[in-house]
């Protein structure tokens, strides 16, 4: 996936000051980008502040540590309960 020349912070404030009464069309302008690109910033980021969406990231990352450990966790198990079979 290709990395936006834009922070996700940088695209919410620019849907905030959507919302604040600034128009769609010189918006885009201003950055270079499609209407279309902001509408589908707008799908998926409406609705959010900077601090929720930095909340949301943390979490992700939180939740892709502890399915690494789970992951890690299992095959351990795995291997220890093959070794308990062997042995009876």
């Amino acid at each position: 996936m290709n990395k936006s020349r834009f922070s996700e912070t940088k695209i919410v404030s620019t849907i905030n000051r959507n919302e604040g009464g600034e128009k769609v069309k010189d918006l885009c302008r201003e950055l270079g980008i499609s209407e279309a690109t902001f509408y589908t910033w707008k799908s998926k980021y409406g609705g959010l502040n900077v601090s929720e969406l930095k909340r949301i990231k943390e979490l992700e990352q939180e939740n892709a540590r502890l399915k690494k450990m789970y992951a890690e966790l299992s095959l351990v198990h795995d291997a220890f309960k093959d070794a308990v079979e062997k042995k009876l």
